[in-house]
């Protein structure tokens, strides 16, 4: 077997409370025996971290957010880079890019390329990116620059928002692209000629941290007022998790149907939704709670009768891949109703381990909510197939296994 090589991971931020399944998959590589650095293209904002965060002992490095905050180093960056083998190659390739993204953020993911490429922490071997569009910029730039080969993890906005001219100059300098969905994977394997080089790889779940829960689950039908069947949902208020279409299917729940719902996570949209909650009847049903520790997340998941997530393509093309959310309450038993977009339905099979309905859809996303309500006997079933799935098809080691396979080969054939 190879040496394994020191890897410089540059990511868009760290940690993020939205992105713990790439933190899972750090601290699955380090476990592994990989020596990662973490370069992270901007600061922290969450006020709260992950437990997995605390295990991670790679160090992080934060590269200028905006250039302007930190000129001197760009300065130095540049008048650096003057001598870098790869120099020439890099303003040339930036400036056929610039001809088709005129933009401020071009400029930036020079700038910060050119600060890795100078300072260049604990003797980088290799550079992968996680997500395919800004973090993959900085990452190739810094690889032209260098001479040093890259690889990338592409995940869902990433791939979908990004111009295919830019996706395809991308996967033909990558040694390899791995993607989280199949609907991804097939994208991508669309835009190159080196199909063998992209991967179809499931981010999985950490199952010692959601074991199996042995409680247990209610027999609510939600005909008792004093009693009602309590319904989770766990994602960022933004427009492709489709809140505000939940919100209308809730608001076609029969009179008679009594019900309660809390929402765990924080996001740009929560006014809007509250707003639109209010106007809608349902202020008294439902519990805003912001972002949540995993253990009070799985605490929900376990005093759940259901989950609910109505994923949508937003407009800008911005969509979910699979979220981990709907894995995280699958392990727990928790039936799970969600939305035929993206990965979605390489998770859940409509009424074999999930109800599935298609987007944008109040009325039959509410069709499968009262069905779930009103039926303990299908929420038991359907839940105990949801962690059958998982436990047998998701578990994040086989992910690990797949990246250590990947990124030895590529060694292999370099030594």
């Amino acid at each position: 077997m190879p040496s394994r090589r020191k890897i410089l991971v540059v990511l868009k931020g760290y940690p993020r409370l939205s992105e713990t399944f790439i933190a899972q998959e750090l601290l699955g590589l380090e476990k592994a025996g990989f020596d990662l650095t973490l370069i992270s293209m901007r600061r922290p904002t969450d006020k709260k971290r992950h437990p997995v965060h605390d295990e991670i002992k790679a160090r992080v490095v934060y590269l200028p957010e905006y250039l302007h905050e930190e000129p001197i180093r760009v300065l130095k960056g540049l008048v650096a880079g003057f001598s870098k083998p790869g120099f020439k190659a890099l303003i040339k390739r930036f400036l056929a890019d610039l001809k088709r993204d005129l933009s401020r953020n071009r400029f930036r993911r020079l700038g910060q390329a050119l600060v890795l490429g100078r300072e260049w922490p604990d003797g980088g071997e290799w550079l992968h990116a996680h997500f395919i569009h800004t973090p993959a910029s900085v990452t190739e730039y810094a690889s032209i620059l260098t001479g040093t080969p890259w690889t990338c993890s592409a995940h869902a906005k990433d791939i979908w928002t990004s111009p295919d001219w830019e996706l395809h100059e991308k996967l033909g300098s990558a040694r390899w692209a791995v993607t989280c969905t199949r609907t991804g994977y097939e994208h991508m394997r669309a835009l190159t000629s080196r199909k063998d080089a992209v991967h179809l790889s499931y981010h999985g779940l950490d199952l010692a941290r959601f074991g199996h829960f042995a409680g247990e689950r209610s027999d609510r039908t939600g005909s008792d007022p004093a009693d009602p069947a309590f319904i989770v949902s766990v994602g960022r208020a933004v427009e492709k998790k489709g809140y505000d279409v939940l919100l209308r299917a809730l608001a076609l729940l029969p009179a008679d149907l009594h019900w309660r719902m809390e929402h765990i996570g924080g996001g740009e949209e929560l006014a809007r939704l509250k707003a639109l909650a209010a106007e809608l009847g349902l202020s008294h049903r439902i519990v805003w709670k912001g972002a949540m520790a995993q253990e009070d997340v799985l605490d929900h998941y376990r005093r759940a009768d259901l989950f609910a997530l109505a994923c949508r393509i937003a407009a800008n093309g911005d969509r979910d891949g699979l979220p981990n959310v709907l894995v995280e309450a699958s392990s727990q038993r928790l039936v799970c109703l969600s939305t035929a977009v993206s990965g979605v339905p390489e998770l859940l099979a409509d009424g074999e381990n999930g109800l599935v309905v298609p987007p944008e859809n109040p009325a039959l996303l509410a069709k499968a909510l009262e069905a779930a309500i009103r039926d303990p006997a299908l929420r038991k079933r359907l839940g105990d197939a949801a962690e059958k799935r998982v436990r047998e098809d998701f578990d994040y080691h086989s992910s690990i296994r797949q990246l250590t396979g990947l990124f030895e080969a590529e060694w292999q054939k370099a030594s």
